[in-house]
């Protein structure tokens, strides 16, 4: 079995109402997939984080690498590739695109064995995740707090347990916004707060020490990811756990972060660490750190059923009789191919998952919904 054929497809959609992140604005939701084809007709599917154009290039650099391989040696090829822009690369983009070549190799694997990627990850440890709404941006043409009030009260509504919101803006603000948010879900719903680097160190330092009595279970992105000094004293200064990883690629990246004892949750994104060859080795790190894992999720069904694979697969850290499972962040944003994409698609019951057991990541693309949603020429 060889590679025959790599091809991407950019997904677009005009959000009818733009949002906003404390460092990125949405009018559209763009992902990029990767359809890796064999030449007995074996398909596999990955997804890359980041700006789809500029994965896409990068994965036409990687090709000659792939195109003729064997597609069940993800570690050679892995490496084979990162070693093409090491020069370059090693974070980034580099990285971002070797992630989507990668998820879709073991697609293909899972496949070729019969059996989904769990079980070549080492065997499931579960069979469903609880799953947390990811969502609460600032909306243009809205009163924030009231808006995102409202936002959370559904989510509990639809059985959720637990919510991410958006800060980073303006602390005074940002802190009417949990205290409404907290007020709407109740004391007993799981509450994160997500401030995408946007604060300077003394700024984060002020919202964790204010946001404390709000029962906050983490701190995520509170400082910018270049600055792990800024990460250790936020950490150092304020008493709630500090999340972080989403953009450190690759176990070097990791690794520099958990040396620095920088965060307390590390959130690798399985389409942007590297795939679930580099996964393996930040999961391994993690544990060595005695560092809680909580992968990042943003994007389409392919990710999201790359990230059930992995978590049905997750071995519980420490293991003891009520051991904490992992939890899937699930984005509740308005981007409708999300799930159309696939012939079945991946929704939660009362906040929680099934992980697909069919092989490989164990799903079918639509592809009438890849031709909807590709940009017009």
């Amino acid at each position: 079995m060889k590679i025959a054929a790599i091809q991407t497809h950019i997904l677009e959609h005009k959000l009818d109402t733009a949002f906003e992140s404390a460092s990125a604005r949405f009018d559209h939701r763009r992902h990029l997939l990767v359809e890796v084809t064999c030449e007995d007709g074996t398909t596999g599917w990955g997804e890359c984080l980041g700006p789809p154009a500029l994965n896409a290039a990068v994965i036409n650099h990687y090709k000659p690498v792939f195109l003729g391989a064997d597609p069940l040696r993800t570690e050679p090829l892995w490496l084979q590739a990162y070693n093409l822009l090491r020069d370059q690369g090693m974070r980034g983009l580099a990285i971002t695109a070797l992630s989507g070549i990668d998820v879709a190799l073991w697609d293909i694997k899972g496949k070729h064995f019969g059996m989904p990627v769990a079980t070549l990850l080492g065997g499931r440890v579960r069979d469903s995740v609880r799953a947390y709404a990811t969502g609460s941006f600032r909306r243009d043409g809205v009163d924030r707090v009231e808006d995102i009030a409202a936002e959370v009260a559904d989510y509990r509504a639809q059985g959720f347990d637990a919510v991410k919101i958006k800060i980073g803006f303006d602390v005074a603000e940002d802190l009417r916004v949990i205290a409404a948010v907290r007020d709407a879900i109740g004391p007993d719903m799981a509450l994160m707060i997500d401030a995408n680097h946007g604060y300077d160190t003394g700024e984060a330092i002020a919202l964790g020490q204010a946001a404390a009595p709000y029962d906050i279970a983490w701190f995520e992105e509170p400082v910018i990811p270049e600055n792990l000094t800024a990460y250790q004293d936020v950490r150092a200064g304020q008493p709630i756990p500090v999340a972080g990883g989403e953009t450190w690629h690759g176990r070097w990246a990791m690794q520099q972060a958990l040396d620095a004892r920088a965060v307390d949750i590390l959130q690798p994104d399985l389409c942007g660490v590297g795939g679930f060859t580099e996964m393996r080795r930040v999961a391994d790190q993690a544990t060595l750190a005695g560092t809680r894992l909580v992968p990042h999720v943003w994007g389409t069904g392919v990710q999201i059923a790359a990230s059930l694979q992995w978590m049905a697969a997750q071995l519980p850290d420490p293991p003891r009789p009520e051991a904490r499972d992992p939890i899937l962040e699930f984005d509740r944003t308005d981007m409708p191919f999300r799930q159309a994409i696939l012939t079945k698609p991946l929704d939660h019951k009362n906040g929680a998952v099934q992980i697909p057991d069919a092989p490989g990541l164990g799903i079918e693309i639509d592809r009438a919904a890849l031709d909807q949603y590709s940009p017009t020429p």
